[in-house]
């Protein structure tokens, strides 16, 4: 499942092309609820830069990316083959708060972060170095826009190499971040969230299927799988 084979009444799915051109980009910044701060392009590279400048390898050879969530299966941007990576220190939760892509005002919604602590199984995604600057410039449009992730440089393992990566963890200043919130709460925002770019759902679907077919078994998203299959069989019932 890929944000570009959705539904296609969403004109404002997650594309290469959108990040090429920058719509996607405006479409969020001409849209975003009241309290959204969001990065004009010249702060974008600005904060590509400011990253860059403190690469752990002190050189822009290839570089990897870290992905957890929605990069694992619509990454958008040009890579080599991604490769199944583990990273200690960080973990995948759904502390993210959505009023605009796959959640709105009136249906909130939740995605996924790093947060501190514990370990994460995830994709590692290569850009080669002549494509480095150009690719992370669209990944930057996509997931630095707002002021809800931090870029950091991790060191993930690779067949149980050590490598280092850029990955995009909780911003926990950010006024989304939902800290220490109720499960109940997560699971209905997975249940009723939904924007232009879909529903948080489905996001979570695809983000599971992802991690299954990698053969992991991550189990805070299966506690909620479960959680969620209750409520709907609950609500078929009714």
């Amino acid at each position: 499942m890929t944000e570009s084979a959705d539904k296609p009444a969403r004109q404002h799915v997650i594309t290469r092309e959108r990040l090429l051109d920058g719509s996607l980009a405006e479409r969020f910044r001409a849209n975003a609820p009241p309290g959204y701060r969001m990065r004009s392009e010249p702060e974008l590279v600005e904060s590509l830069e400011q990253t860059l400048a403190v690469c752990p390898e002190g050189r822009l050879g290839d570089v990897h990316v870290f992905g957890y969530g929605s990069l694992m299966w619509n990454p958008a941007i040009e890579l080599e083959e991604p490769v199944h990576a583990h990273l200690h220190g960080y973990s995948r939760r759904f502390c993210l708060r959505l009023l605009s892509g796959r959640g709105s005002l009136e249906r909130p919604g939740v995605m996924l972060a790093l947060d501190r602590g514990g370990s994460c199984h995830g994709m590692a995604l290569r850009i080669a170095a002549s494509k480095a600057r150009h690719e992370l410039h669209l990944l930057w449009r996509r997931e630095m826009l707002s002021y809800a992730y931090q870029a950091r440089w991790v060191t993930v393992r690779i067949g149980g190499r050590p490598v280092t990566a850029l990955t995009f963890v909780i911003n926990r200043a950010s006024e989304r971040y939902l800290g220490k919130c109720p499960t109940e709460q997560i699971v209905e925002m997975l249940l009723t969230g939904e924007g232009h770019l879909g529903t948080s759902h489905e996001y979570f679907e695809a983000t599971r299927a992802s991690l299954l077919g990698l053969g992991v078994r991550d189990s805070g998203l299966d506690r909620l799988h479960r959680l969620l299959e209750a409520r709907l069989n609950k609500r078929m019932e009714a």
